[in-house]
C-alpha cells in the first residue's frame, strides 16, 4: 500500500481518487446542519418516563403543540394603554398573513395578581419541522416587538427556548471552519516558517473535512442523531487532529529526505515509520468514541460515530492525500529551509533532535524519580478543583450572552410562578386522575394543578411548579411527584415535560459516565499494550492519562466560575472532558512511546527515552498547541457547554503536550527501565543485558 501510495505514477492516481471524492461529497457536505435534532427530548431513550410522556401526547388537546409566550411588564403596574396594547398585538398576530404553518391563534391573555406582568401564549405545532416552529416564533417577535416607554415585551416559553438553542448554532459550522482554519494556517506558518508548506497540511485537512461532513450527512438521514453540538465538535476535532497527524508525517518525511536522494523514496520510508503509529492513534481514538455507543442518550450515542467517522477519515486523508500532495509538489515546499541529501547520516540518526528536547532529555535523565513524583503531586494539587466542581447548570445559564426566551422567562417570573412556561405533565390510568390531582396538589414546588384531561383509558394532569425549569428545586419536585406517584398509583404513572425532560437527561449523563469511563480506560489499555507489547508500561501510561484529566476538570471547575464566569458547569462536560483528554492523550503516549521504542531496541530503555523525546518533542508540543487552539475556538459560540469543552480539552492537551508527555512520562519510562515494557522480548533483552554487563543489541521486531 506505501509502496503504490508514494510511487512516481501512482500519486497521479490518488489525485484522481480525491477530485472524485471531493465531487461526491461537495452538495451533501454543505447540507448537514438540515438534519441536524437540537431538542431534548429526541436525545431520551424510549424508556425514559420524559419520552412516554411525549409519546402519548397526541391522545390530549393540544398534545402536538409547543407554546410560545409572550410577555408584558412594566415596573409599578401595567397602564391601561398597555392592555390596550396586549389586546391589539393578540388580535394582529392572529390576523397576521405571515403566520408559521400549524400556529394557532392565541389564548386569552392572563394578567398577574399585583398587575404589573400579564402573558398570552400562542400554540405552535410541535408535529412541524423545526424551521417551520423557528417562523413561528419570528413572527410573533416581529410583530410584538420589545417594547417602549417604560413596557417591555419578550417571546419566551418552550417554543422559544428551542428556537434561541437552535440558533446558537445558526451559522456555527462557517464560524468554526473559518477560525479553525485561520489558527491552524497561522499555526502552521510559524512551526515550519515557510510561505508554502502550510497550505498542504490545510488543504489535506479541507479534504477529510469535506468528506467526512459528506458520509455523515447521508447517515444522518437514515437515523444516526446529529446535534449542534456533535457537529461543531467534529470541525475542531478534523482540524486538530488532521493537523497533528500531517505534523507527525511531515517532521518524519523531512528526516527521511535527508537520507534519501529520491523523495518518493523517502516519504515510503517515513510512512512506514510513523504509518502504524498514525493508525493505532487513530484507531484508539476511533475504538474511545464508539465506546459512546453504549450510551443510553442518543445526542452522547450519535456523537461517538459522527466523531469516529471524521478521526477515520483524517487518518485516511493523511496517509494519502497528504503524502500525494507533498510529492507533487517536491522538496521546494519547505523554502527557504529545503532538507538536502546528506549520505554521511546514519540511517536511524535522529536528525530532527532540538537542543531544548535533548537537555530536557538529560535533566530527566539524572533526576527521574524525584521528578515524576514532584510532576504528580502538582497534577494532584490541580485535581483539588473539583471540590468545587458543580454541574447543576441550567438551560437559562446555558447562553454566554442574554437570549429573548430567558430575559422573558425573568419578567414573567415577576408576577407568575417559574414553572409557567415548563409545565409538569402527568400521564396515570383514566380512573386514577383525581387521586393524581391530589397527590401533585400535595407536593411541595408545586403551585397550582389543572383540573384532569381524560383521553379514552388515560388522563392527563397538568402542574405548575414553583422553580425554573432545570433548577435543583425543580428537580427534588419532580423526584418527590414521581415518587408518590409511583407508591400510590404504580408503575403506570408517569411525569414529562420540559422540566422533567431535562432532569431525565442529566440522570441518563450520570449513568453514561459510569458506563463509558470505565470502558475507555479498557480500550486505551488493551490497545497500548498491543501496541507496546508490555503491561506495566500501558497501565503507567493509562494512569498518567487519568491523572491528567482529573487535574484538568479540577482547574476547568475552578475556571469555569470563578475566571469565566459562567454560574455552573455543564452536567456533560465530565463526560466529554474524559472522552477527549483520554483518546487524544493516548495519542501523544503512542507518538512518544512508538519513538522510545524504536529508539530503544537498539540503544536501551533509558537511552532510548532520551533519544526518543529529543525526536519527538517539537512536533508533539507543536501538535499540541495546534489541537488546543483549535478546541479553544468553540469559545467563540454563544454556548456555555460548548465554551467549557472547548476550555478543558485545550487547557488538558496542553497540560498533557508540556508536562505529562514532556516531563511525568520520560521519568516514570527511566526511572521503571527495562521493566517498562515487561514481558516482552525487548525487556527479555535488556534483563539478560544488565544481568551479564552486555550491552543492549537491536532485537528487530520484538
Amino acid at each position: 500500500m506505501i509502496g503504490f501510495i508514494c510511487g512516481k505514477r501512482s500519486k497521479w492516481v490518488v489525485l484522481v481518487v480525491w477530485v472524485v471524492i471531493m465531487g461526491l461529497a461537495g452538495g451533501a457536505s454543505t447540507k448537514l446542519m438540515s438534519v441536524e435534532k437540537n431538542d431534548a427530548i429526541s436525545f431520551l431513550p424510549p424508556n425514559a418516563q420524559s419520552t412516554q410522556v411525549q409519546n402519548l401526547a397526541a391522545r390530549f388537546p393540544g398534545g402536538q403543540t409547543q407554546l410560545a409566550t409572550v410577555v408584558y411588564h412594566r415596573e409599578g403596574g401595567l397602564t391601561a394603554a398597555d392592555l390596550a396594547t396586549i389586546a391589539s398585538d393578540r388580535q394582529r398576530i392572529d390576523a397576521s398573513p405571515d403566520k408559521a404553518a400549524g400556529e394557532q391563534p392565541a389564548r386569552a391573555p392572563v394578567v398577574s395578581p399585583d398587575r404589573a406582568t400579564a402573558y398570552f401564549s400562542v400554540p405552535l405545532s410541535s408535529s412541524v419541522d423545526i424551521n417551520a416552529t423557528t417562523d413561528g416564533v419570528h413572527h410573533l417577535r416581529a410583530v410584538v416587538g420589545e417594547g417602549s416607554g417604560g413596557l417591555d415585551v419578550k417571546v419566551t416559553g418552550q417554543a422559544a427556548s428551542l428556537v434561541d438553542s437552535v440558533g446558537a448554532f445558526k451559522g456555527l459550522d462557517g464560524t468554526l471552519l473559518i477560525a479553525a482554519g485561520l489558527l491552524v494556517a497561522v499555526l502552521l506558518l510559524i512551526i515550519y516558517r515557510s510561505p508554502f508548506l502550510w497550505l498542504l497540511p490545510l488543504l489535506a485537512v479541507g479534504f477529510a473535512y469535506q468528506a467526512a461532513e459528506a458520509l455523515i450527512y447521508e447517515l444522518a438521514r437514515h437515523g444516526l442523531t446529529v446535534n449542534g453540538q456533535s457537529g461543531g465538535i467534529l470541525t475542531v476535532l478534523i482540524f486538530g487532529v488532521g493537523t497533528d497527524y500531517a505534523l507527525l508525517i511531515v517532521a518524519r518525511y523531512r528526516e527521511e529526505l535527508v537520507r534519501h536522494e529520491d523523495r518518493h523514496e523517502a516519504m515510503a520510508a517515513a510512512l512506514r515509520r510513523v504509518g502504524p503509529t498514525i493508525l493505532a492513534s487513530g484507531g484508539t481514538v476511533t475504538l474511545s468514541l464508539l465506546c459512546l455507543l453504549t450510551a443510553s442518550l442518543n445526542s452522547d450515542k450519535g456523537l461517538g460515530p459522527v466523531c469516529a467517522i471524521g478521526v477515520v477519515v483524517v487518518v485516511f486523508a493523511m496517509l494519502t492525500a497528504l503524502p500525494m500532495l507533498l510529492l507533487i509538489v517536491g522538496r521546494g515546499v519547505f523554502w527557504p529551509f529545503v532538507p538536502r541529501y546528506d549520505a554521511s547520516v546514519e540511517a536511524n540518526h535522529a536528525v530532527t533532535q532540538k537542543r531544548l528536547w535533548v537537555w530536557l532529555g538529560g535533566l530527566i535523565t539524572g533526576r527521574a524519580r524525584p521528578i515524576w513524583i514532584i510532576t504528580a503531586l502538582l497534577l494532584g494539587l490541580m485535581a483539588l478543583g473539583l471540590f468545587r466542581l458543580d454541574t447543576n447548570l441550567t438551560n437559562a445559564e446555558g447562553f454566554t450572552r442574554t437570549v429573548d426566551s430567558v430575559a422573558g422567562q425573568t419578567l414573567l417570573e415577576h408576577g407568575f410562578p417559574s414553572g409557567t412556561t415548563a409545565p409538569l405533565l402527568i400521564v396515570v390510568p383514566s380512573d386514577r386522575a383525581a387521586d393524581a390531582k391530589q397527590i401533585a396538589s400535595g407536593v411541595k414546588g408545586i403551585a397550582e394543578v389543572a383540573p384532569p384531561q381524560v383521553a379514552g383509558e388515560l388522563a392527563q394532569v397538568v402542574a405548575i411548579g414553583t422553580s425554573a425549569d432545570s433548577t435543583p428545586a425543580a428537580d427534588a419536585t419532580i423526584n418527590d411527584l414521581r415518587g408518590q406517584l409511583a407508591s400510590k398509583i404504580g408503575p403506570g404513572a408517569l411525569v414529562g415535560g420540559p422540566s422533567a425532560t431535562d432532569l431525565d437527561v442529566r440522570q441518563a449523563t450520570v449513568h453514561d459516565e459510569k458506563v463509558i469511563i470505565p470502558l475507555v480506560l479498557a480500550v486505551v489499555l488493551v490497545v497500548l499494550m498491543i501496541l507496546l507489547r508490555a503491561v506495566l508500561g500501558p497501565i503507567l501510561l493509562v494512569l498518567t492519562v487519568l491523572l491528567s484529566y482529573l487535574a484538568s476538570l479540577g482547574v476547568a471547575a475552578v475556571a469555569n466560575t470563578s475566571v469565566f464566569g459562567f454560574a455552573a458547569t455543564s452536567p456533560s462536560l465530565p463526560l466529554f472532558g474524559f472522552i477527549f483528554l483520554v483518546a487524544l492523550g493516548c495519542d501523544y503516549n503512542i507518538f512518544l512511546m512508538a519513538r522510545v521504542r524504536e529508539e530503544a531496541l537498539e540503544h536501551g530503555t533509558r537511552e532510548g527515552t532520551r533519544r526518543g523525546l529529543s525526536a519527538t518533542g517539537g512536533v508533539i508540543t507543536s501538535a499540541g498547541l495546534i489541537l488546543a487552539g483549535t478546541f479553544a475556538v468553540l469559545g467563540v459560540l454563544p454556548l456555555v457547554t460548548l465554551a467549557e469543552i472547548g476550555f478543558i480539552v485545550a487547557f488538558g492537551v496542553l497540560l498533557d503536550t508540556f508536562v505529562v508527555r514532556s516531563v511525568l512520562v520520560p521519568a516514570l519510562v527511566m526511572d521503571a527501565g527495562p521493566a517498562w515494557w515487561w514481558p516482552s522480548a525487548l525487556w527479555k533483552q535488556e534483563h539478560s543485558a544488565a544481568v551479564t554487563d552486555e550491552p543492549v543489541h537491536e532485537v528487530g521486531a520484538a
